[in-house]
C-alpha cells in the first residue's frame, strides 16, 4: 500500500518537471525528467523489497526540482 502511494505521489510530480521549460532551458528539462525516470525506475525496483522507502521518492523529486529551479536561477540566471 505505502509503495503504491509513493509511486502514485511520484506521477503527481512529473507535471512540475514537464512544464519546467517555463523557467529552464531545454538541456535543463531533459536532465531533470531523466532524473524523474531514475527515480520511477527505482520505486519499481523498490515496490516490493523496500515499500517504506518508495513514500520517500516524491519527496526527493520535489526536493530536487526545488533545488535545480533555485540553484539555476541563482548561478546560471535562468528567468520566467
Amino acid at each position: 500500500m505505502l509503495a503504491a502511494l509513493g509511486l502514485l505521489l511520484l506521477v503527481v510530480v512529473l507535471p512540475v518537471y514537464v512544464v519546467s521549460g517555463l523557467l529552464a532551458p531545454t538541456w535543463a528539462v531533459v536532465v531533470l525528467l531523466l532524473v524523474w525516470l531514475g527515480l520511477l525506475a527505482l520505486g519499481v525496483r523498490w515496490f516490493r523489497a523496500h515499500p517504506g522507502r518508495v513514500l520517500a521518492l516524491p519527496v526527493a523529486a520535489a526536493a530536487v526540482w526545488l533545488a535545480a529551479m533555485y540553484l539555476g536561477d541563482v548561478l546560471l540566471g535562468w528567468t520566467a
